[in-house]
């Protein structure tokens, strides 16, 4: 089993920058990646970037290309994201995912955080 939680959400206005971690816990050691994934009110929850946990080699949305970074502490097993040039449809609830099923886009991972809304008012 992996426990994820995941922290750093909150209000900002557009334009502004925010970090999310998400610490895992347990076996870790057996996840080969992790994501972050979004869910806004009304929609399906979508992918934001993926992020292999041996290379550090990620993958992202087109919508978050060039404003957001992922990044992980391989020792600590913490994910980060990085999210700058903040928009109103950036808001969302926010959650980590660890050890995909399928690959890493898709949302069949086996463990999920509780999540964590981000709102940007404009």
């Amino acid at each position: 089993q992996v426990q994820l939680v995941e922290s750093g959400g909150g209000l900002v206005q557009t334009g502004e920058s925010l970090r999310l971690s998400c610490a895992a816990s347990g076996r870790a050691i057996d996840i080969y990646a992790m994501a972050w994934f979004r869910q806004a009110p009304g929609k399906e929850r979508e992918f934001v970037v993926g992020i292999h946990w041996g290379t550090g080699d990620t993958y992202y949305a087109d919508s978050v290309k060039g404003r957001f970074t992922a990044s992980r502490n391989y020792a600590k097993n913490t994910m980060y994201l990085q999210m700058s040039s903040l928009k109103p449809e950036d808001t969302a609830v926010y959650y980590c995912a660890a050890d995909p099923r399928r690959d890493i886009y898709s949302d069949a991972y086996n463990y999920w955080g509780q999540g964590t809304q981000i709102t940007v008012s404009s």
